[in-house]
């Protein structure tokens, strides 16, 4: 059986809950206790070198890198599709994640970590500004890339929706107000199922 290493509170980590949920695939969830430090733990190390979470085991196979996750699942069970079949709107699928964790999820984190976790004597400020300036400009291509339509790609939900939904949930903690198509992708994003039953307790 599958089995992951998650934080609740981790987006990274609910990515893969997401897809699992959506492939219904069996499963066995091992939630790490960070706060106590069990990611650095020496048992824990050797899964995942880096100590952080998600980390996936199947069988011989330990992956620890969220994107890696989603592709292997997709490839290893395929059904119900989060992939459309054609080369090019894969390719886009693909572009799609990779733009996602760079152009979002890293300005993302730098105003996420400080308001999620830490007191507000401890933000940087003018990192955060700079950091919501670059959502900002993402969520505008985001914008126009959605003009028309439902999803991202080929009319479907993808794993492009499945990367992002963890950082939508987040806009407003982030004072982003999106645009139209922005928004209600994301409202169409974290009303299903899978990201209703993954929504981190702050």
């Amino acid at each position: 059986m599958l089995k992951l290493y998650y934080h609740p509170a981790s987006t990274f980590a609910r990515r893969v809950r997401m897809q699992l949920l959506e492939k219904d695939l069996p499963h066995e969830l091992v939630a790490l206790d960070m706060a106590a430090g069990a990611h650095r733990q020496p048992e824990y190390r050797a899964l995942n070198p880096y100590g952080r979470v998600p980390t996936l085991v199947d069988g011989e196979l330990v992956l620890y890198e969220s994107n890696a996750i989603l592709c292997y699942l997709e490839a290893a069970h395929p059904q119900p599709p989060l992939l459309p079949r054609g080369l090019q709107d894969r390719a886009r699928v693909d572009m799609h994640m990779r733009l996602c964790d760079v152009q979002m999820g890293r300005h993302a984190g730098a105003i996420l970590f400080p308001k999620r976790f830490l007191p507000r004597e401890r933000w940087n400020l003018e990192a955060i500004a700079a950091a919501k300036v670059e959502v900002e400009k993402h969520c505008d291509i985001l914008e126009r890339e959605l003009s028309g339509r439902e999803y991202l790609v080929a009319g479907q939900f993808t794993l492009a929706e499945i990367a992002y939904a963890p950082f939508l949930q987040f806009l407003a903690l982030m004072e982003i107000t999106p645009q139209p198509a922005v928004a209600a992708w994301a409202q169409r994003i974290l009303a299903r199922p899978s990201a209703r039953a993954t929504v981190p307790e702050h």
